[in-house]
């Protein structure tokens, strides 16, 4: 298993989508309020290890009161300053049985997965509206081209895990649902109606799931 991480970890570097480093490191120091196209670069007499460590993927994350029945652990440049400039990051996704990852997009990134453990179903919908989907299970390996809608659902009957990688340090993530019903501020009521082809009420009722609570 770890060889084959390593493996899709450096084939997602050397296709990077970030900017090339001018230098060895550019550990981002997360404290300045430059930003550029990543963090500037902190003091290289400060830079340590940990910089570049990260261990919140190496157990599952509990899921507790979750409609969506999954929970996303992020390794972005956020939390592991030494991805900065590398055109790197991974996260963890654990999935309760029924979970689903629901239609969303990383505009900076496309997304390689390798199902830990469980079986899922995962596709992608490409921009003339064909849906690329198909099952998966423990060891396998399915891709995400960047900025496409791509979903993934546990249709096993225990828990699933995966772990992503992308080619940014920063990938970002725009969920279908939660952007157009939650947005701040909201999308006139009358736009959501029309785009899909609901009664301005039906818009409304939607958006008030989706308020905070």
């Amino acid at each position: 298993m770890r060889p084959l991480l390593i493996v899709l970890a450096l084939l997602l570097a050397n296709a990077a989508a970030d900017c090339d480093v001018l230098q060895d490191l550019c550990v981002a120091d997360l404290s300045s309020e430059v930003k550029i196209n990543g963090y500037t670069c902190k003091n290289a007499a400060t830079v340590t290890p940990n910089d570049f460590f990260f261990a919140a993927l190496a157990n599952p994350s509990p899921i507790n009161n979750n409609t969506l029945g999954i929970v996303v652990t992020l390794g972005n440049v956020e939390k592991v300053p030494g991805f900065n400039m590398l055109g790197i990051s991974v996260a963890r996704i654990d999935y309760a049985p029924g979970g689903i990852n629901p239609p969303h997009s990383h505009p900076r990134a496309s997304e390689v997965i390798f199902v830990l453990e469980g079986e899922l179903e995962v596709g992608f919908i490409t921009t003339a509206n064909v849906l690329m989907a198909k099952q998966i299970k423990k060891g396998e390996v399915f891709v995400f081209p960047k900025g496409l809608l791509h979903y993934q659902k546990n249709i096993g009957k225990g828990p699933a895990a995966v772990i992503a990688a992308f080619n940014s340090h920063l990938p970002g993530t725009q969920s279908v649902a939660s952007s157009l019903f939650s947005a701040t501020p909201a999308l006139p009521d009358n736009v959501l109606a029309k785009a899909f082809h609901i009664a301005t009420p039906e818009a409304e009722n939607i958006k008030s799931r989706f308020a905070p609570k």
